[in-house]
């Protein structure tokens, strides 16, 4: 009998948003230390987003925050939708295209976008589950996905 196996190359921890999608990890465009907290801003004076090809629509995980770049600044500012507070690790990296596949770290609901874009729920989900969907983005609030220690393998 056949049986599937998962192999994966890569993982990232999640951070559900009703906004902002899993990034693709294979490609990191830009990582450090923000140093400032200024509203809908990523300030790091080491940045150099410009020469590290930082684009508008790159996904931004930085601490338990999850968003999206809407504009480049200059070489060390970045427009965000939503504030990266001083002194916060940072990595941005591009929009996965292909989606992923899910590991439940923590039991309760999942809500997720899939690769094809329809949003489901997924109910009980056990702790240690794989959920063999091709995901785009775990849901935060919408309804409320209540798994914790979710894991996004590639």
């Amino acid at each position: 009998m056949a049986y599937q196996k998962l192999q994966v190359s890569g993982a990232v921890a999640v951070i559900p948003s009703d906004t902002v999608n899993i990034p693709d990890i294979s490609q990191i465009a830009a990582s450090g230390t923000t140093t400032s907290g200024t509203t809908s801003k990523l300030t790091d004076t080491a940045g150099d987003f410009i020469n590290k090809n930082v684009a508008v629509g790159d996904i931004v995980y930085a601490g338990a925050v999850a968003t999206t770049v809407t504009a480049i600044d200059s070489a060390t500012v970045l427009s965000v939708v939503t504030t990266v507070p001083n002194l916060t690790d940072y990595t941005i990296y591009p929009e996965a295209s292909n989606g992923c596949v899910l590991y439940c770290g923590g039991t309760g609901d999942i809500n997720v976008l899939t690769a094809a874009g329809q949003t489901v729920t997924f109910t009980a989900v056990p702790t240690g589950a794989f959920m063999p969907v091709q995901v785009k983005r775990v849901n935060a609030t919408t309804p409320t996905t209540s798994a914790t220690n979710i894991i996004a393998l590639f």
